[in-house]
């Protein structure tokens, strides 16, 4: 598919500082692209850029092949949505919404009729004359929203919008607007520094470090075949082991571990006997068993800590091979402290990362 937006070897510097290393990027009409990253790694500037409130240090952007890096933001048909939503506290919700409409010259009878579109869109319309200062935040997002959408944009800027909500609200608009980008089939590129919202809401979720991407993928690829230990460490929780991988027999490889043990892996192509290597496990993968288990990967090991959280427990071990934390299923026991017990997970469920 012919991408709607490229990214082509795009850097950005302030000073000596690179903030945006070499940067190549395709999203496809229609894709919901969440930018992913700690603080600082590059995300947000490369959406500024993208906009056309940051000037790239080298390389160029292109939107439905031609190449925009040296217009003006107006000039770039971009709906722009920010975390502090950025309303005008003058204006009624209706003037807030259609006030890009007057910038780009629309009549005031198609103003009024977009207006009561976009009100409809974000189930506004009776708040039409209120005020922003009369709403809730996450009403006062669904503004920001519309008026981003109002002048019916190629594509939808999102920077952190969600932030500033409290998490049931939160959780609700992710929805909301995910609901809106597939009936609309809109053009997103979301920032975030939340991996559960990024899993959510994206098609594909570009993972940002230090100004490069690390991985970029279907949120499946990026939570279960993580690239490097940063993804595997930053998209939710895993336990990596350090290991070497022993021997190969077809699709499967023994991995012996660091500390002591054996672990039957997938082998994963280009692996070799000799060869450093990290598992990723996801502790909910993992099941407590009283005694061994015979089928896949078990290893003996004790409880240090179990934590109640309500649909889990959070069951932290420490064995001489590993240390280990898994969310354990509440029906399958009651996991005390210096109980011994066998963590079982099967090859399948572990994910091979090369350093």
């Amino acid at each position: 598919m012919k991408p709607s937006i490229r990214f082509d070897a795009v850097s950005k510097a302030y000073g000596a500082v690179r903030v945006i290393d070499d940067l190549s990027l395709d999203i496809a009409k229609g894709e919901f692209v969440s930018l992913l990253g700690p603080s600082g790694s590059g995300k947000t500037t490369l959406l500024m850029i993208l906009a056309g409130f940051e000037a790239p240090t080298a390389g160029s952007v292109w939107l439905d092949g031609r190449r925009i890096d040296r217009l003006p933001p107006y000039k770039r048909d971009m709906g722009v949505v920010f975390q502090n939503y950025a309303l005008f506290p003058h204006m009624s919700i209706a003037e807030n919404i259609a006030f890009p409409l007057q910038m780009r010259g629309v009549g005031k009878a198609e103003r009024e009729e977009r207006v009561t579109r976009a009100l409809d869109m974000v189930q506004l319309s009776a708040q039409r004359d209120r005020h922003p200062a009369q709403l809730s935040g996450g009403q006062q997002q669904r503004v920001a929203l519309a008026r981003a959408l109002v002048f019916e944009p190629a594509v939808v800027l999102m920077d952190e919008p969600l932030g500033a909500l409290d998490k049931q609200l939160r959780e609700q608009m992710q929805l909301d607007i995910r609901a809106l980008h597939k009936r609309l089939d809109l053009t997103v590129v979301f920032v975030t520094h939340d991996q559960g919202e990024a899993l959510t809401m994206s098609d594909r979720i570009a993972v940002f470090n230090r100004g490069k991407i690390e991985q970029i993928g279907s949120p499946r690829d990026i939570y279960d075949r993580p690239a490097t230990r940063f993804v595997a460490e930053f998209i939710g929780e895993t336990n990596l082991l350090d290991g070497t991988v022993e021997t190969l027999a077809g699709p499967t490889a023994q991995v012996r571990l660091a500390r002591g043990g054996m672990l039957t892996v997938p082998a994963h192509d280009g692996l070799t006997a000799g060869q450093p290597v990290l598992i990723s496990v996801r502790p909910e993968r993992i099941r407590l068993a009283g005694s061994d288990i015979s089928l896949g990967n078990a290893l003996p090991t004790r409880i240090l800590d179990s934590v109640y959280q309500g649909d889990h427990l959070r069951v932290q071990l420490d064995g001489a091979a590993f240390d280990f934390v898994v969310k354990a299923d509440r029906r399958d026991g009651d996991w005390n402290t210096d109980m011994p017990v066998t963590a079982v997970f099967p090859p399948e469920d572990c994910w091979v990362i090369t350093p």
